[in-house]
């Protein structure tokens, strides 16, 4: 996220109700769908950041008005879109590979709980920005989400008990602890408070969306 000034595990699934789930199309993808259904949704997502990106470097800059300026209650309304807009193609760039690979690895455990856990990442990370930033700066960019991913999957193999996420969620504090430090307000031009809201929310969002147990209590 940039700052500017103003300017696979086991799973549970009843066996009884599979035929009849899968003659009305119902049944939840499983095996090669699932990691297609990831693979073409963070491509999908990935590349509309550059598509939105060329509109907004062919329009004269026209979209930054999306990023957040905090405190300002008409700002609101675009914490979501600022999540998707940046400045410049090399902002696009630094986000687009870890937001691919942390979204494909969440998107493995089934499309609509990721969805739901990335839009409280986006909420959590503008509201952070809203709330904490600089006056009179304007907030974008897909790195609060990446945050929000990252810590997401850092602690939900420990919510989920699950051993094989506890392994992924290591692995990637092997591959991308190091981002840890884009919570700190070490580097000016450069919205800590989105990457810290954002980790926050994704942890926190491990527990709100957490594995259900066979008979729909959480674990």
């Amino acid at each position: 996220m940039d700052l500017r000034g103003a300017s696979v595990s086991h799973s549970y699934e009843p066996t009884a109700d599979r035929s009849a789930q899968a003659s009305i199309g119902l049944a939840p993808p499983r095996g090669g769908a699932r990691v297609t259904a990831a693979a073409a949704l963070m491509l999908g997502w990935v590349g509309l950041l550059w598509l939105l990106e060329a509109v907004d470097v062919a329009t004269n800059h026209s979209l930054d008005t999306f990023g957040i300026v905090p405190r300002e209650t008409g700002e609101l309304r675009d914490i979501i879109p600022a999540a998707f807009m940046h400045f410049g193609f090399a902002h696009v760039a630094a986000n687009s590979l870890p937001l691919l690979v942390l979204g494909f690895i969440a998107a493995l455990r089934g499309i609509r709980r990721f969805l739901s856990v990335s839009f409280v990442i986006i909420l959590a990370s503008g509201l952070g920005v809203w709330l904490v930033a600089p006056a009179h700066t304007n907030t974008a960019g897909a790195s609060g989400v990446v945050f929000g991913l990252f810590g997401y999957l850092l602690v939900r193999g420990f919510v989920d008990r699950r051993l094989l996420d506890i392994a992924v969620g290591l692995g990637v504090a092997v591959l991308y602890g190091s981002i840890l430090w884009g919570v700190l307000p070490t580097a000016q031009g450069v919205s800590w408070q989105g990457h810290l809201f954002g980790l926050l929310g994704g942890v926190a969002s491990a527990f709100f969306f957490r594995a259900r147990t066979p008979d729909g209590l959480m674990r």
